[in-house]
């Protein structure tokens, strides 16, 4: 990643390309297991895809690999906080002269926050969640910007009937959004740093997808 430039930040970690010019912001929003080394690599890609990217640490610089103490730290965070520092890192890219549009890119406890994100936030363009939670419908309502949602069939952390939900919801209300199902890809198969569920063949579809996506509403 020698064509991009990173730093650490006040929301967290920010990638940009090194060639001097404005781009599209996209805000990385983590996994329960925090801030890590993974949402930092899907930081950079997306720099490399000539994206202002900023990874936004909700732990305040907490991470682990056990799943009872990512739950646990999940279960302890500060909602209000959260979504607090959410809007504040939508503001800190909004405000910045070299990024032209803010959209969001979640995954599994980010997947919910950055649908969650793009109901509550005017200045959110677009929004990729994967495989998230999926919102109550009065949220739902709320949406203005696209999603673009990507599911593992095999996912046993969401329900597909919430998928569903969110299809028919979304239909009926006239929404802009597409979900994407994987019937081979479990839940995190886009976390290539976690072998057991890791799909390279669906991972890579869903990155061309997304950055496709995000090209085309953040100009």
């Amino acid at each position: 990643m020698e064509n991009i430039t990173t730093s650490n930040v006040k929301f967290g970690f920010m990638a940009i390309p090194s060639e001097k010019g404005t781009y599209p912001g996209v805000l990385v929003i983590q996994e329960w297991w925090g801030m890590n080394d993974h949402i930092k690599d899907i930081t950079g890609r997306l720099a490399n895809e000539g994206f202002a990217a900023l990874a936004v640490d909700l732990y305040d610089g907490k991470i682990t690999k056990n799943p009872d103490e990512a739950k646990g730290l999940m279960m302890a965070m500060d909602k209000a906080a959260a979504l607090e520092k959410l809007y504040g890192a939508v503001r800190f890219l909004k405000n910045d002269p070299h990024v032209s549009s803010v959209g969001v890119m979640g995954f599994c406890m980010g997947g919910y926050w950055s649908l969650s994100l793009a109901c509550s936030n005017r200045d959110v363009k677009a929004a990729v969640p994967f495989y998230g939670s999926i919102p109550p419908d009065a949220l739902l309502n709320q949406l203005r910007s696209p999603i673009l949602y990507f599911y593992g069939e095999k996912d046993q952390h969401i329900a597909a009937s919430e998928i569903d939900r969110l299809e028919n919801f979304m239909k009926n209300s006239g929404k802009r959004a597409e979900v994407v199902r994987y019937p081979d890809a479990d839940h995190a198969f886009f976390n290539d740093t976690r072998k057991e569920v890791y799909n390279p063949t669906d991972a890579k579809d869903a990155w061309s997808r997304a950055v496709g996506f995000l090209k085309k509403n953040l100009g």
